[in-house]
């Protein structure tokens, strides 16, 4: 198979994120001895590891299993085992572009490889996605409804991070249920700012701009009609959902007890997990790199001794990160999907 020829942008991209990955880790490991750090990971109870590690691949794979469960409705024969290999391609490209764009497009390409009609293979995806970002933000203002005081008291400065997060991720889920209500308004509202974005010389007028607007408007509409007609498939499709989200979140009470650490519980943990993830969520850097980093740093300090949060921060990074992101990757390869096929 030949691949588009690489955009610049797409290089930029690659370049961008390769950039960010080396300023982490050099963030990381210049102020902590590495043999400290390998001594520590040496030490985890291999026990504790290997549901963390569990726990990072079941997040994955509870997405497949979501988008083969909504594919059943119209493909009788899908496989759940390729449901789970466009999860891990998805996992990859969102933590290769910013603000993971490059997710779903890369996994309807997938999915058109296999001859999934890209009717059933949209509105999968985006059933899961709008369920996605939906739960976030409930588990969002779940957290600052009945503890607030708690995640000013560990969030500290970052709470700002907290709130633009929360602010973020509730913007697009207004936007996606306005596209999916009101499709005719907001398509009106797209054109408007694609005139005005031509007027200043943003950009050159351009038919299938207006045509990808008028489709998106569309599939949206048609997931609205998809989730209604379905509505006790979508609910427990959304609880599936809650416990994807939560086996993420766990991970870090693992690695916590690995370390043969306690006094603090696997709610708090998870807690405080879940307010990183929020917080860095919808920012427009490759897998929230740096960032994500740098306030594990800061609000686990009270979790994890001294001498215990940098190893801490490199596994569960390490595990629900990277260690994912080779998989998928790996995933990507054997489809033969680079960042640059997308773009055909």
């Amino acid at each position: 198979m030949k691949f588009a020829k690489p955009k610049l942008s797409k290089i930029l991209e690659i370049l961008f994120f390769l950039l960010i990955m080396a300023l982490t880790f050099y963030a990381v490991f210049s102020r902590n001895d590495l043999s400290e750090i390998i001594s520590s990971v040496r030490r985890l109870n291999p026990f504790y590891l290997l549901c963390a590690v569990f726990s990072a691949v079941f997040f994955v794979c509870m997405e497949g299993f979501m988008i083969w469960y909504l594919l059943r409705l119209t493909e009788k024969q899908i496989s759940l085992l390729r449901c789970f290999s466009y999860s891990f391609i998805g996992f990859f490209f969102s933590g290769i572009t910013p603000s993971a764009t490059g997710g779903q497009p890369a996994q309807l390409l997938a999915m058109r490889k296999d001859h999934i009609p890209m009717g059933s293979a949209t509105l999968s995806l985006m059933a899961v996605a709008v369920l996605y970002k939906l739960v976030l933000v409930l588990i969002s203002f779940g957290l600052l409804l009945f503890w607030k005081k708690g995640l000013s008291a560990y969030l500290g400065n970052y709470m700002a991070f907290y709130y633009l997060g929360i602010f973020l991720n509730g913007l697009l889920v207004v936007l996606l249920l306005l596209f999916m209500v009101h499709g005719n308004w907001m398509e009106n509202l797209l054109s408007r700012i694609e005139a005005f974005c031509i007027k200043i010389r943003l950009c050159q007028p351009s038919e299938q701009r207006k045509e990808a607007f008028h489709h998106l408007v569309s599939d949206y509409q048609e997931t609205l009609h998809f989730l209604l007609a379905h509505k006790g498939i979508i609910l427990f499709t959304a609880l599936c959902t809650f416990f994807q989200r939560c086996s993420l979140f766990l991970l870090t009470w693992f690695i916590y007890r690995g370390f043969g650490l306690s006094g603090c519980g696997p709610l708090l943990v998870m807690a405080l997990q879940a307010s990183v993830y929020i917080s860095v969520d919808m920012l427009p850097l490759p897998g929230s790199q740096g960032i994500s980093e740098l306030m594990y740093i800061s609000v686990f300090a009270p979790v994890f001794t001294d001498t215990l949060l940098a190893s801490s921060m490199c596994v569960t990074r390490g595990l629900s990160f990277y260690f994912l992101l080779a998989i998928g990757a790996c995933t990507a390869l054997f489809y033969k999907i680079s960042p640059y096929s997308q773009s055909r």
